[in-house]
């Protein structure tokens, strides 16, 4: 068997909708496949089947849906539900398979199919190989008496409320909160808001008017602007951004601040401190910022940096048995409160801290001011060996000499054109920005 994925990436198979293999004829040969997989360990599968609110979701789950059923295995329609609300009901109801159709914050146009355990948790490597080669064998049609069946879940989004309320401690309120809460015209359009009035705050809605092609357009978590107007201009304690599939997070306060994945990490770390527990580390990633480090590291706390991709994160918190960690773009897990990221309970979680402590978030972030992170894309040329060169490394060891503790560099290909990303973080803006730009001259000048 191959070991290089054709279809699979970091989170599932993902691209514009009407190129392969976002098309309704491969959804339908990959629910098949995916039947087949799943038909080797159980007699009578089930999963599943959520989406978030792009027009071509309709197309995608019906394709699967029949995909599923000509296998011989049983459908749970969700209909639009964030992302980490089928990880939970995947999990709750017994099944044997999630499946999500949802790009998360990318455009209307693109869209994607990613998966998740019984357990809830992402699927390992050896699976999607597993998929891809039944992808490459004849279709195993099930007989007429086996053919899967498919009903919707009609309480999907109740049960899934429920679950968020339940992570908090007992008896917590938001009576006399103001909270603007944008749900990114996505999945979480109807679920969120109703998750915040249950526990008693006053919420203005925004980016609850889903219309299959506004999806993550000028609001969400990848536009926090927007949020940060409506505060301002509703006069509202704090404001909720999730992106569109509702597994990211940025929040906003009263005066307009935006708080990013980052400082809501370390939030979430202080406030299991001050209960008592004890954190020994957190994970964050190669982008996570440098003053959170060190304020991390000024409280005891080891910051262990993954991959960027909350698929790494959480790697990495699995194998320091580690509870809580997170990405800069709002991605936070915490793995006492659920397998995978979720943005509305990353929120419920960050208020009750903002409760707790009684102390504003601002407050509760003083003395974290993030450093100035200074980003060059440089486009390679056709063989450019910038890694060999002596140039490169000369600057590069002259830059850390200079930047000492008090900054980073972080040089990466882009995964998706000939592009060098040349990042360098320092606490003084003006250090990063002359230390970037000399090495994307030298990298430029090989």
């Amino acid at each position: 068997m191959s070991t290089q994925r054709q279809y699979f990436g970091t989170d599932g198979i993902r691209g514009r909708v009407g190129v392969s293999p976002i098309t309704a004829d491969f959804a339908l040969r990959l629910g098949h496949a995916v039947g087949v997989v799943l038909r080797r360990t159980h007699e009578r599968p089930r999963v599943i089947l959520g989406k978030d609110t792009r027009i071509s979701g309709y197309m995608l789950e019906a394709a699967l849906e029949a995909g599923f059923a000509s296998a011989g295995v049983d459908v749970r329609l969700t209909g639009p539900l964030p992302t980490p609300g089928v990880a939970h009901l995947t999990r709750a109801m017994r099944a044997q398979l999630g499946v999500v159709i949802s790009a998360s914050h990318n455009p209307f146009e693109d869209n994607g199919i990613k998966f998740f355990s019984a357990s809830g948790e992402k699927l390992p490597d050896a699976w999607e190989l597993d998929v891809e080669a039944a992808l490459a064998q004849p279709p195993q049609w099930a007989g007429s008496a086996q053919l899967g069946r498919a009903r919707r879940l009609n309480d999907a989004q109740g049960r899934y409320i429920e679950f968020c309320k339940s992570t908090l401690s007992p008896g917590t309120s938001f009576a006399g909160l103001k909270l603007v809460v944008d749900a990114a015209h996505g999945a979480a359009y109807q679920v969120a808001p109703q998750v915040f009035e249950e526990l008693g705050a006053t919420v203005i809605p925004v980016g609850c008017q889903p219309n299959g092609l506004n999806i993550n357009l000028g609001v969400g978590a990848t536009h926090p602007e927007a949020l940060a107007q409506a505060v301002l201009e509703h006069g509202a304690d704090y404001g909720v951004a999730l992106d569109g599939d509702a597994d990211r997070l940025q929040m906003v306060d009263g005066a307009g601040r935006i708080f990013n994945g980052d400082e809501l990490l370390y939030v979430l770390v202080q406030d299991r401190i001050a209960r008592g527990q004890t954190v020994s580390g957190a994970v964050g990633t190669l982008m996570t910022n440098l003053a959170v480090e060190a304020a991390f590291r000024r409280q005891g706390v080891e910051l262990l940096r993954a991959k960027v991709g909350d698929r790494y994160v959480l790697e990495g918190l699995k194998e320091r048995g580690w509870l809580l960690g997170g990405e800069s773009s709002g991605h936070l897990l915490m793995l006492d409160r659920h397998t995978t990221g979720d943005g509305l309970i990353s929120a419920l979680q960050v208020l009750q801290a903002v409760q707790f402590g009684r102390k504003s978030l601002a407050q509760l972030l003083d003395g974290v001011q993030l450093c100035p992170q200074i980003m060059h894309n440089v486009r390679l040329k056709p063989g450019q060996d910038w890694a060999a060169s002596a140039a490169v490394a000369n600057c590069r060891r002259q830059v850390e000499a200079e930047l000492g503790e008090s900054g980073r560099i972080l040089i990466r290909a882009s995964g998706t054109e000939p592009v060098l990303r040349v990042m360098v973080e320092a606490f003084e803006r003006d250090q990063a920005e002359s230390c970037a730009r000399r090495l994307a001259d030298v990298i430029m000048a090989v």
